[in-house]
């Protein structure tokens, strides 16, 4: 009986070291695991808050942009003037949307009916000036023409037209050092007006090239508020 007990506290204490031991190993690779994990949700933070900060310098910085421009028209600047385009053309600021357009006539820069540009188009200075003043900017160069159908020319309608001289807008920045992953060229055919198309006059206003320069990045500001969301608590 004695030696029973014996070979049976043997064995009991044989399972009671052999458990222990096991369970000093899973607790040492789940300490192991839970380290690592720790290590690589500190990385991600570190560049979480890295990205966040040069987003929120970027909006904070376009912002200080448009509030400046604001300053000034308010003491009584003319838009072209405060924005550097000057007054040959006209030209709008929307702070809202943190953007500057100017519109260009189709006359000074393309033949009727064509979407090739002319020798002199008045392009060059605002080609200075956004790479002066807006460098870094999203550009969108917008064709838009009247409501005439395409009758003589080769296009097959105004929105194919409107997009060739977008494009050779775009093209013309692009080829004169404004990076492609800064421009973008939109046509619109005779879908945006900005006068009557029963008039002569109204047709010609409708006939225009816009370039709209966004201080206001979009982009940065949907990513800094996605990383902002990311970081609350859960």
């Amino acid at each position: 009986m004695q030696s029973m007990l014996r070979k049976m506290m043997v064995v009991l204490v044989s399972l009671l070291v052999i458990s222990v031991l096991t369970g000093c190993t899973n607790w040492k690779k789940k300490y192991t695991g839970l380290s690592v994990e720790h290590e690589n949700l500190k990385g991600r933070y570190q560049m979480t808050a890295s990205e966040r900060n040069a987003l929120a310098a970027k909006v904070a910085e376009d912002q200080q942009m448009i509030d400046d421009l604001q300053r000034q028209i308010a003491e009584g600047k003319k838009v072209g003037a405060a924005t550097g385009f000057g007054d040959e053309f006209p030209v709008e600021f929307d702070a809202a949307a943190g953007t500057v357009t100017v519109t260009l006539p189709d006359a000074i820069l393309f033949d009727s009916g064509k979407a090739d540009l002319k020798k002199s188009t008045g392009l060059d200075h605002i080609l200075s000036v956004i790479k002066e003043k807006y460098s870094g900017k999203m550009v969108d160069v917008i064709g838009n023409t009247d409501s005439d159908p395409i009758k003589k020319s080769k296009w097959t309608d105004n929105w194919e037209l409107s997009a060739q001289r977008a494009l050779s807008v775009t093209r013309y920045f692009a080829g004169h050092g404004i990076p492609n992953n800064e421009l973008r060229a939109v046509g619109r055919g005779d879908s945006a007006p900005i006068a009557s198309n029963t008039t002569s006059a109204g047709k010609a206003k409708n006939r225009r090239v816009e370039i709209v320069v966004h201080i206001k990045s979009q982009e940065a500001a949907a990513k800094l508020k996605a990383v902002q969301q990311e970081e609350q608590p859960k």
